[in-house]
């Protein structure tokens, strides 16, 4: 440190040697315990204008290197070297089409975001920090826009640096939304890569995917140049089929922890996507996402399509986070009505949600109904047209009533239809009480109807 702060004061190295110093500090620099001088107020200094003002690109990017170290491992460097009012060269540099220099000063800009008084909206409209990024994100989609045969395998730095981009934008975004519009321009890069690249399998929002989504969130797209490049003419719901995809991998994938972290953020991209789509659209993502007639040949959730998978995550007790984004976005995708709700997903998958947002339940919505009354949805043709159950739908279960399993059970003796109404009177008694819905006794009912009978003790015994 002391040969590279000397050096500064009076050129007294050679180029290689400089380069030498700094590639040893960058290995000292790895273990903060006994590298003090580095994390020193003069320590970054002096690295700081190494990367900063030197002429020579190797030193930058070696001091570079060592900075970004210094700040991801000390956040109390981070306030230092916004203090020393770089910050304009900083995003300077991001202008180079270089891909290191876009990892390292991205990186360095995003540590900043953390425990520092960096000010954003200055670096935006002053230093053009949004600019540079939107013509980073323009520089990765190159190579997915020009006519090629055959895209020619990537140098690792590439996605190192387009997740570092990804990284800073989605802070820079979302510590100051009042400047969220200067990122419009990369809306369409984000897509084309979103949708060009391959998604894995087994690690569906592995890096950059999943920073992609996160980029995403943040951005209006309801402004109406962003609608169309969301919603393209030709073909509308290609970006939507795109996160339809990665959200089926990654629910067949991810165990409950992963998933709280990484579909979280999906879930919510997929509900702003909903409400600012087309009719059209809205129909494509709910026949995608909402039970379909064959899902309804069993008990709701059962199946395996993404649907009933779905389902499932709306009441996993594991993944609260998860859980009530699926909720909601079910709950969006049945036009926020309540009793479209219970019908798309059944009374057993809806009420919880219903009752946890203090939401009354519909009147009818305990009564069986056909999915040709559903907006979008196909009525299941009936095998035999004379069944009065064909297309009847279990409003609990979800299921078509002629495919329930049928129990052949004795006749109930007279006793026990006694202890059965009972039992449901009581029952209804408390669900009246709980307010949760509007119940009449079924009872009373018939009392008031004059269909109550009472039978004498003599048919009481035959």
């Amino acid at each position: 440190m002391n040969k590279l702060a000397s050096d500064l004061q009076k050129i007294n190295l050679l180029p290689h040697q400089r380069d030498a110093l700094l590639e040893q500090l960058k290995v000292y620099g790895r273990d903060p315990a006994n590298s003090d001088p580095i994390f020193t107020k003069e320590g970054i200094e002096v690295l700081t204008r190494h990367a900063f003002n030197s002429p020579s690109l190797a030193t930058s990017r070696n001091a570079l290197r060592c900075l970004a170290n210094a700040l991801l491992l000390r956040a109390n460097t981070r306030q230092i070297f916004v203090d020393l009012g770089y910050e304009q060269k900083a995003c300077n540099k991001l202008k180079n089409d270089n891909r290191d220099d876009e990892f390292l000063v991205s990186r360095i800009i995003f540590l900043t975001t953390y425990e520092s008084n960096v000010d954003i909206e200055k670096l935006i409209d002053q230093y053009h920090l949004a600019e540079n990024i939107c013509l980073n994100l323009s520089r990765h989609t190159k190579q997915y826009v020009t006519k090629q045969k055959k895209v020619k395998e990537l140098d690792p730095m590439e996605d190192m640096a387009l997740i570092e981009t990804l990284k800073l934008m989605f802070n820079v975004t979302h510590f100051c939304p009042q400047r969220i519009g200067a990122f419009s321009p990369a809306l369409p890069h984000v897509l084309t890569l979103l949708t060009k690249r391959a998604i894995s399998s087994s690690k569906p929002l592995e890096p950059p995917t999943g920073p992609l989504v996160n980029a995403l969130m943040n951005i209006p797209i309801e402004q109406k140049e962003n609608l169309a490049s969301l919603f393209p003419k030709g073909s509308p719901n290609v970006n939507v089929d795109r996160l339809h995809e990665i959200l089926e991998k990654s629910i067949k994938v991810y165990a409950d922890d992963e998933l709280e972290q990484l579909v979280s953020p999906l879930l919510t991209l997929l509900r702003k996507v909903y409400e600012n789509a087309p009719r059209e659209v809205q129909r494509h993502m709910q026949r995608a996402l909402l039970p379909s007639d064959a899902d309804r040949e069993k008990v709701l959730g059962r199946a395996e399509s993404l649907a009933s998978r779905l389902l499932r995550l709306s009441s996993n007790p594991t993944t609260p986070q998860v859980r009530e984004a699926t909720s909601t976005l079910l709950f969006d995708l049945s036009d926020k009505d309540a009793r479209k709700f219970v019908q798309n997903v059944g009374y057993g998958f809806a009420s919880g949600f219903l009752f946890q947002h203090n939401m009354s339940m519909p009147e009818n919505a305990l009564e069986a109904y056909s999915t040709s009354e559903s907006e979008g949805s196909n009525a299941r043709a009936s095998q035999d047209s004379r069944d009065p159950l064909a297309g009847r739908v279990n409003p609990v279960t979800g299921q078509f009533l002629d495919r329930e399993e049928r129990v052949e059970e004795e006749p109930m003796t007279m006793e026990e239809k006694e202890r059965e109404a009972e039992r449901l009177f009581v029952l209804f008694e408390r669900l009246k009480k709980t307010g949760v819905m509007s119940v009449k006794n079924p009872v009373e009912t018939a009392f008031q109807e004059g269909r109550f009978l009472e039978l004498d003790d003599d048919a009481e015994s035959e």
